[in-house]
C-alpha cells in the first residue's frame, strides 16, 4: 500500500460578505450569527476537531476581526464570571479558545472559493488537508468528515462530499458526474460542473461544503482561469483533476490523483439563506436536552394556533 501523509490541517474560508443577511451582517460577520447559542463558525471548528484536525486555518477578509476574538481568550469576561462563581458559563467561554490551534490569513480581493483555498497554500504545504465551508453544518452524530478522510487515505487524491437533491435544486450547487465503486457510499467522480441548468446536469449529486484535498490542487488553482461569476472556482480545479487522473495514475505517483465522492445521507443544516438558517435553528433547538422539551411544547402550540387561524 502507498504510504500517505496523515491529515491534520483544516482550512475554513470565511471571507464572504454575507449579503443575503443584510443588514445583520453590515458590521457582524455572517459566520458569527448565532445558531441557538453558538456562532455558526464554532460548529464548523468543532467538527474539524472531532475528525482529528486540530490545526485550523481561517481565511478571512476585512471586518472579520470578531472571528479571531471569538477563538481568543477574553480575560476580562472570564475574570468576571469567575468572581460570580458562574462555572457553567465560564466553561462555555473558555471552550472556544481551547478547541484548536487557530491561524488566520486574509484573502484580500474576494476572487472566489478557489482563490480562498489557494491563500492556504503556504500554511498547508505538501500535505492533504480538509476544507470546511461554514454554510453547511453537519450533525456531529453523522461523522462525514471522518469518512472522507478514510476514503482519501484509501484512494489518495481528493474527496468531495455529495448529497442527492431534487433535480430542480441542482442549479444551486456544484454537480458531479459519477461512477459506482465497491463501497456503497463512495463514488468515483468523472466530471464536475458549477451550478448547471437542470437540463444539463450530469446527475442530481450536489457538492456540499466539505472537501479533503490533495495539495497538488494548489498547482491547478494557480492555472485556473476565472469561471462562473468571474471567480476562481474550486469546482473547476477539481474538474481538471477528475478528467485527467485515474486511480491507476494516482497509484503510480502521478500528480493530483483521482477525485472520489462520499455520498452523505445524514443530517445537514443549511445556514446559507435566511429560511434555511431559521429552520436549522428550530431543528437544533428541538434536539437540545436543555431547550428541546419546553421549546417543542411551545412550537406545537404555536403551529396549532396558526392552523386554527388559517382555517378561520
Amino acid at each position: 500500500m502507498v504510504s500517505r501523509p496523515s491529515i491534520s490541517k483544516a482550512v475554513i474560508p470565511a471571507a464572504g460578505l454575507g449579503t443575503r443577511f443584510l443588514p445583520a451582517t453590515k458590521a457582524t460577520p455572517k459566520e458569527m450569527l448565532p445558531v441557538v447559542d453558538k456562532p455558526a463558525i464554532q460548529y464548523v471548528v468543532e467538527e474539524a476537531v472531532a475528525a482529528g484536525l486540530d490545526d485550523v486555518l481561517m481565511v478571512t477578509g476585512r471586518n472579520k476581526r470578531p472571528l479571531e476574538d471569538h477563538f481568543d481568550r477574553n480575560y476580562e469576561l472570564e475574570s468576571a464570571l469567575q468572581k460570580k462563581g458562574d462555572a457553567g458559563r465560564l466553561a462555555k467561554v473558555q471552550e472556544s479558545s481551547d478547541l484548536a490551534t487557530m491561524h488566520y490569513v486574509r484573502q484580500g480581493d474576494p476572487r472566489g472559493l478557489g482563490h480562498a483555498v489557494l491563500c492556504a497554500a503556504p500554511h498547508v504545504g505538501h500535505e492533504p488537508f480538509a476544507v470546511l465551508l461554514g454554510d453547511d453544518l453537519i450533525d456531529p452524530r453523522d461523522p462525514l468528515l471522518r469518512r472522507m478522510i478514510e476514503t482519501q487515505e484509501q484512494h489518495g487524491g481528493s474527496v468531495i462530499a455529495l448529497m442527492e437533491v431534487a433535480p430542480e435544486q441542482i442549479h444551486l450547487y456544484g454537480c458531479a458526474a459519477v461512477e459506482a465503486t465497491a463501497d456503497g457510499d463512495v463514488v468515483k467522480v468523472t466530471g464536475l460542473v458549477e451550478k448547471p441548468d437542470p437540463a444539463d446536469a450530469p446527475s442530481n449529486y450536489a457538492v456540499i461544503g466539505r472537501y479533503v484535498l490533495d495539495p497538488h490542487i494548489f498547482d491547478v488553482l494557480r492555472r485556473t482561469e476565472p469561471g462562473r461569476g468571474g471567480e476562481i472556482q474550486l469546482t473547476d480545479a477539481l474538474q481538471q483533476l477528475a478528467q485527467t487522473h485515474s486511480s491507476a495514475a494516482a497509484a503510480a505517483g502521478k500528480v493530483g490523483g483521482p477525485v472520489h465522492g462520499v455520498v452523505f445521507e445524514g443530517r445537514r443544516y443549511d445556514t446559507g439563506d435566511r429560511g434555511d438558517y431559521l429552520r436549522a435553528i428550530v431543528r437544533l433547538a428541538c434536539e437540545r436536552e436543555d431547550l428541546g422539551p419546553d421549546f417543542r411544547t411551545w412550537l406545537r402550540s404555536y403551529v396549532a394556533e396558526e392552523l386554527t387561524d388559517a382555517d378561520s
